[in-house]
């Protein structure tokens, strides 16, 4: 078993927040939940946090960094924020309540 301890400090700012989107639904039939994450984080920092925060077990992490888009405001041009997202699996008898029941 890996100590997580040293990745205590921000376990809680590493995971911005959940996508959901019609290809992140579709993932969730295979137990597969996508986040938003730090850009600085790597697999083993998202999966102490997503484990620490929900109280489930990983199987995998898969990360994507995203390229930064032209932003255009009057005659200024800019980069929109760059951002990571994380494809989650998680084990067969785990879930993560997403969606409110009211």
């Amino acid at each position: 078993m890996i100590d997580y301890s040293y990745y205590h400090f921000n376990r809680i700012n590493i995971i911005k927040y959940p996508i959901i989107t019609d290809k992140a639904t579709r993932l969730l039939e295979n137990n597969q939940y996508t986040f938003i994450v730090n850009p600085s984080s790597n697999k083993t920092t998202i999966k102490a946090a997503i484990e620490y925060l929900f109280n489930v077990k990983v199987r995998k992490v898969n990360t994507c960094s995203l390229p930064k888009k032209k932003n255009r405001i009057g005659s200024f041009f800019g980069f929109k924020p760059q951002y990571k997202k994380a494809i989650v699996t998680l084990s067969e008898s785990d879930r993560i309540n997403l969606f409110a029941d009211n």
